[in-house]
């Protein structure tokens, strides 16, 4: 008999006690006792995958003539509430868990048909009629896929898309500002700020594309290879028909994948993608760590920019404003990276006919595109959109480089103007000055060949 709060479960290996009110039965049981690693359940958008993909199932299985439309109709139900996340909780097995992600088919499968057959009032069984057609062996790789191609879909990319275009507003509005640009961290030819952040712009651009390129091999799935790629138990019309019905349900275009050997066998694709988003991580970084760099100060640091004030940056030192959202933004730089470390393994582990570790795959490249997605709204809208421009500062430095006189080359030599430059910094005195000593050109002549804005605009000056 079972205990107070427990009722009991049986499955092929025996018997065991299931929290009472848990919808899980006992496969999902046997994996919460097995793996009590980390406390981390499988990711939200991971679960809306399974969701969908039975429901897909459900609906394949009732098309083909293989599951009655009532018990069809009563799992597709619980299945969308699965995906909708009313049954978050009910998700409880480890990440770190079978290589596979069994556990955490088989707990869909189990929460699913419990729901299935309350609403039906008949018994739905998880193995013979939830996972009908199915393997947890292209369950699992299609829900990777799935849940990444929504999430790059829905929430990356527009993110991406909502950056760029608040980098172009800034640029566009600090057209005229023109600044020292630096190579190495150190002085260089002037810059106007809108170029400098134009690069962002197109560095955002180029992440753009280069995971927009993955979509195509991302939205191939594996659902219709069941164990080990040959569609063993599945009608040969299911994988089809599946990625029909999620394409409908979702706006996203999937199809079944032409190899269902490669797509059990391996995770390319999702290495593929994580290198594209640890790509896009080290473009944030780049960014974020110009614009500390540009905020540095205010008095004893670059000080070419203001970052909107968020909070109090000490505990013990009064009016100390630290650039919080640049930082964090770095983090997620760091884990992303760190994420792709595990990628690259974990795809490393495919053995035969299936990769084994299939669950830490999900997890990480699922936490990176939400980070990566968070970060760029976040760096957007409360860090460029509002950072002020310090016109003085930058005028200041702008007047006493001595690397302006680069564009003086072509009329005085480089030996000339290297003697310029290093008299210029070593009394510390505007360029234009010392041009005036050393060479016999007017004053009228050297503001020409020192006009900083038109300096921006390259070409030679003769």
């Amino acid at each position: 008999m079972a205990g107070k709060g427990y009722r009991i479960e049986r499955d092929s290996m025996g018997e065991l006690r299931v929290p009472e009110h848990a919808l899980w039965g006992a496969q999902t049981q046997r994996a919460v006792d097995n793996f009590p690693v980390s406390g981390l359940p499988m990711p939200r958008g991971f679960i809306r995958a399974l969701g969908l993909i039975k429901w897909a199932a459900a609906g394949a299985n009732a098309e083909l003539g293989l599951l009655k439309s009532g018990k069809a109709m009563a799992i597709q139900t619980a299945a969308l509430q699965v995906a909708e996340g009313e049954h978050d909780g009910q998700f409880p097995v480890d990440v770190f868990q079978t290589g596979s992600g069994t556990s955490s088919n088989m707990n869909a499968n189990e929460v699913i048909a419990r729901l299935a057959t309350k609403r039906l009032g008949a018994k739905v069984h998880p193995n013979d009629d939830v996972n009908m057609g199915q393997s947890s062996n292209d369950v699992v790789p299609t829900a990777i896929h799935v849940s990444a191609a929504l999430e790059v879909s829905e929430a990356l990319l527009p993110a991406l898309k909502h950056l760029r275009k608040v980098i172009g507003k800034k640029a566009r509005e600090t057209d005229a500002v023109v600044k020292t640009g630096r190579t190495h961290l150190m002085d260089a030819m002037p810059v106007r700020m809108s170029q400098e952040l134009g690069g962002w712009a197109q560095q955002i651009a180029n992440a753009e594309d280069r995971i927009s390129d993955c979509l195509p091999r991302l939205t191939r799935l594996a659902q219709g290879g069941t164990a080990v790629g040959t569609g063993i138990n599945a009608h040969p019309k299911f994988g089809k028909k599946v990625s029909v019905l999620l394409t409908e349900n979702t706006g996203v275009k999937f199809s079944i994948s032409p190899n269902l050997f490669e797509s059990l066998s391996c995770q390319d694709t999702a290495v593929e993608l994580s290198g594209q988003l640890r790509t896009l991580a080290v473009a944030l970084l780049k960014i974020a760590n110009d614009l500390r760099w540009m905020n540095s100060g205010p008095l004893a640091g670059l000080g070419e920019i203001a970052l909107p004030g968020l909070q109090p940056g000490s505990s013990i030192m009064p009016g100390k404003v630290n650039p919080v959202i640049p930082e964090a933004v770095a983090m997620v730089a760091a884990q992303v990276i760190g994420n792709d470390a595990t990628i690259v393994i974990a795809g490393q582990s495919g053995n035969f006919q299936l990769n084994v570790m299939l669950p830490v795959v999900a997890y990480n490249l699922l936490q990176s595109i939400q980070l990566l997605a968070n970060a760029s709204r976040l760096l957007g809208d409360k860090a460029i959109a509002g950072f002020k421009v310090k016109h003085d500062k930058l005028a200041e430095a702008l007047d006493r480089n001595p690397i302006l006189v680069t564009a003086m080359n072509p009329v005085i030599g480089y030996e000339k103007g290297a003697a310029i430059a290093k008299k210029a910094y070593a009394e510390r005195r505007p360029i234009r000055e010392v041009a005036a000593e050393l060479t016999d050109l007017s004053s009228k002549e050297i503001d020409r060949l020192l006009d900083a804005k038109g300096l921006t605009k390259g070409g030679i000056k003769s």
